[in-house]
């Protein structure tokens, strides 16, 4: 069976580039990768196309390893603790995945142990031995990150085995001058080793055929990828001298895991499976996505991953591809969309100099759609742009006085003038004719510059629309028209409230929340992902539809304030401190004492309790991870503590509505519990 889309929707693999998970991303790692994918994402749902998307974090590999050695922890320990951070963050960005996972899981490991395997029937993979430094300390061969020295081109002292932070010299291990191991910094020796190549020379042609055949790869990476296949490419050893990562699935390979650029990008495809086999329990979908010749598989990534996503992915699934039958081979790259660089303030992020903005760090200093617009709006799409304080305040004052300006002043006017009722319309003016012309034309616009990757493009024609529609309200002045003609007043806001609601449409995959503001002041019911992208039209809303009061979506930023706070933010990690937070923030917190009615599993989530309580006399459902931890007859009869105003949550297709409050250390989780027979719904103060 070949698993072909419908001739009315397309199929779409949208992925992004996997975070490391050693690390909390910065504003560069966001637009290079899920940001921007998001975007597409969003775009293509409101479209009406079938689409899945994914990433997750990359765990295995010598960053994490090196990190957890230092800190005296298992890897997986320190992975899966920073992978939830990096979950959890993402959520707050709002990218809207349909999974985030991570490479350390079932499904993952099982998937690339088979396809190494099949690839290596399949004649790509060579065995041999080569020298590697060896640590007689701590008894390992030290791969790249494990070995830091001298740089042999600028004499930096602190290069690492992979590259040079300074002169930015990609190296190996053996060229670095007095190496030192990165755990123990004694003096590595020489030894010989076995290690498992895959075999890229037998691949090139037709990886040159894929790449100079396909148009719509950026020029970036199309230049990069055809230079390196005209000098030859090399053979890529696909194995490592690593314990933290997955065991090679090669004979007498007992000892070697796979090289996590080798198997982080396999997680495109994993991906997709667990969240056919686990999260949405139709394992077909799986191969109605992946085997389907007709899907299109995007990947938005940096400038400095395209050689994995354009060379070495689509060769891995090139060579497990062969001799498989139609409906068994995984389509190859529809388009690698890749960015240029983000710098802050013209130098390159470096957490170690406090030179940048993190991705936690930047929502407690502004709200969440002003940082979108901001990075979309100067996405570095051409070539390397930076992050730039004074340009930040200036798009910000672009939302607001453009986009803001316009919403705000046509929807209060309605709401004065007209009864908050949507004005009829009378016989158009040729000015009007123009303006709704605009109007008419704009989705297909702004779309099929997305359709091209032009992100930036369509972000700022949006604003370009939002502009125009300032000219045509100050153009036809209705506030000095109304003093002669209501009718043609009203026409004129009736045509501002039409292009009102394309801006909530147009906005839906840039800024989400405030598209969700923007339908409320209009009182659209539906929700936003409910809405089509062709739904904007010169009559959107009609005669008499009833719209709310509006407040300002926007407010301008005190940006010296923004600077100084991100001084104390950088401050407080450095000294490790926890941010205060105010008497009037803990008060906002509704916390009470719950009474456990009812404790039940919940179908194929072995962590996942669905709990029944009662606060005083109002019923409550939770959904709680505590099933590893409790038997559900330890939590029957029991009273607890639970924060009652956490916004509800869907959670396997469950509506939690609240928080069981626990404590835990490591593999220990314990609920909190009242010490004396309390009420059920008595307030924690």
């Amino acid at each position: 069976m070949i698993y072909l889309s419908s001739d009315k929707k397309k199929k779409w693999v949208i992925t992004s580039a996997w975070p490391y998970v050693n690390a909390t991303p910065h504003l560069g790692n966001l637009i290079g990768s899920t940001l921007s994918a998001d975007v597409f994402a969003r775009f293509l749902r409101m479209k009406g196309e079938e689409v899945v998307f994914v990433s997750g974090s990359d765990s295995h590999g010598t960053p994490i390893s090196v990190e957890a050695k230092k800190l005296n922890v298992p890897a997986k320990e320190l992975a899966m603790k920073n992978h939830k951070l990096i979950k959890d963050l993402h959520e707050k960005w709002k990218i809207s995945f349909d999974n985030y996972t991570i490479t350390h899981n079932p499904t993952h490991i099982e998937y690339v142990q088979k396809m190494y395997k099949d690839i290596q029937d399949n004649g790509y993979v060579k065995e041999k031995e080569i020298e590697s430094l060896y640590c007689e300390k701590d008894l390992l061969f030290l791969p790249d990150r494990f070995v830091e020295g001298n740089c042999p081109h600028c004499n930096f002292t602190d290069a690492r085995g992979d590259q040079c932070d300074k002169c930015q010299k990609l190296l190996t291990p053996l060229e670095l001058i007095e190496p030192r191991c990165a755990i123990c910094e004694n003096t590595p020796v020489i030894r010989k080793t076995k290690h498992w190549y895959l075999d890229l020379p037998k691949l090139q042609s037709q990886l040159k055929k894929l790449i100079e055949e396909n148009d719509i790869l950026p020029s970036n990476a199309r230049k990069m990828c055809l230079n390196s296949i005209e000098e030859g490419l090399p053979e890529r050893a696909i194995t490592r001298d690593l314990e933290w990562g997955i065991k090679a699935p090669f004979k007498d390979a007992e000892n070697k895991t796979i090289y996590v650029w080798f198997e982080a990008v396999l997680g495109y495809i994993t991906a997709v499976k667990e969240w056919a086999d686990k999260i949405i329990n139709e394992p077909n979908k799986f191969h109605y996505f992946w085997n389907d010749p007709n899907t299109k598989t995007v990947f938005f990534i940096g400038k400095d991953n395209i050689i994995f996503h354009l060379i070495v992915f689509p060769g891995l699934l090139i060579a497990f591809n062969k001799n498989k039958k139609d409906n068994e081979k995984l389509v190859l790259p529809y388009n690698v969309s890749s960015t240029e660089f983000l710098m802050y303030e013209n130098e390159k992020f470096s957490k170690s100099r406090g030179v940048g903005i993190w991705i936690d760090d930047a929502l407690k200093l502004a709200p969440l759609d002003y940082w979108r617009f901001s990075l979309l709006f100067n996405r570095p799409e051409k070539s390397d742009s930076s992050f730039l304080w004074s340009e930040f305040e200036n798009n910000i004052n672009t939302l607001n006085d453009v986009i803001g300006n316009f919403i705000h002043r046509s929807l209060s006017f309605i709401n004065k003038q007209f009864k908050s009722s949507i004005p009829k319309k009378i016989d158009l003016d040729d000015v009007e004719k123009e303006f709704i012309k605009k109007l008419s034309s704009i989705s297909k616009k702004v779309g099929d510059l997305l359709e091209k990757f032009e992100l930036r493009k369509a972000i700022r024609e949006i604003v370009a629309f939002g502009r125009e529609g300032n000219v045509f309200l100050n153009e036809k002045a209705p506030w000095h028209l109304i003093k002669k003609n209501k009718e043609a007043a009203g026409q004129v806001f009736n045509i501002c409230a039409q292009a009102v609601y394309a801006l909530a449409i147009l906005l839906g995959p840039f800024i989400p929340e405030t598209s969700e503001k923007i339908l409320d002041y209009l009182n659209i019911p539906e929700k936003l992902n409910k809405l089509s992208w062709g739904s904007i039209k010169e009559d959107s809303l009609k005669e008499g539809h009833k719209i709310k009061v509006p407040k300002p979506l926007f407010q301008k930023l005190e940006i010296k304030e923004l600077e100084e706070k991100l001084k104390t933010l950088r401050i407080k990690k450095q000294k490790g401190d926890k941010e205060l937070v105010s008497y009037e923030e803990f008060q906002r917190l509704d916390i009470r004492v719950a009474l456990v009615e009812k404790v039940e599993k919940v179908p194929n989530a072995d962590k996942l309790y669905k709990i029944t309580v009662s606060v005083g006399t109002e019923q409550r459902i939770l959904v709680a991870g505590l099933a590893p931890y409790y038997e559900a007859s330890e939590l029957a009869g029991k009273k607890i503590i639970i924060l009652a105003n956490l916004e509800p949550r869907k959670i396997r297709g469950i509506t939690s509505e609240g928080m069981l409050l626990a404590a835990d250390e490591g593999d220990i989780v314990s609920i909190l519990v009242p010490d004396r027979d309390i009420v059920s719904g008595a307030n924690i103060k």
